[in-house]
């Protein structure tokens, strides 16, 4: 029995839309994932973009302070200060401040800065101590004002421009008013 030519060509006919059906699928498989790649691509690129953005907004606002980027958590790093002996402002007869204190940084590399300018640090806290009456500094509510004024003092830039210290904490060690 000859075959007939005619149902050879149905026979291919037949068996050419399966494959091309095929490649058909496949081309559109892959187009999909092309498509979930570029948007997650996108949507990537998107959150890394406006996260910078927010901190160059807020650098560039006038009046604000730099701040440096945030840093890894890790524990706090202590910092002792040599003591302080001061004259407080005349109020009953002369008084004097000994005071001892610890600072509180967010970092090692904090800490080597603060340790650096020491000399800047120490004359800071001088002036304020010296600028403070006894019974300012007397009462619990006193010393915690203290506190976070000798941190503010901390705080600022070493240098004009310079970024801001990262102190979080002044610990007091030794606190006698005589």
């Amino acid at each position: 029995m000859k075959a007939n030519p005619k149902m050879k060509a149905d026979a291919k006919a037949e068996a050419a839309p399966p494959a091309g059906g095929g490649k058909k699928k496949l081309i559109i498989i892959l187009a999909g994932v092309l498509v979930l790649a570029l948007a997650g691509g996108g949507g990537a690129w998107f959150m890394l973009k406006s996260d910078s953005g927010e901190e160059h907004a807020e650098e560039a606002k006038p009046g604000k302070k730099a701040k440096k980027p945030a840093k890894k958590a890790g524990p706090p790093v202590y910092i002792p200060v040599e003591q302080f002996t001061v004259n407080l402002q005349p109020e009953n007869g002369d008084q004097y401040l000994q005071l001892a204190i610890t600072l509180q940084a967010s970092s090692l590399e904090e800490s080597e800065i603060i340790k650096t300018n020491m000399p800047k640090v120490r004359s800071r806290i001088l002036l304020l101590l010296s600028s403070k009456r006894a019974s300012e500094i007397n009462t619990p509510e006193g010393k915690q004002q203290l506190s976070k004024d000798i941190m503010e003092a901390v705080n600022l830039p070493f240098e004009n421009g310079g970024e801001v210290q990262e102190v979080s904490e002044v610990l007091f060690t030794a606190f006698i008013i005589q």
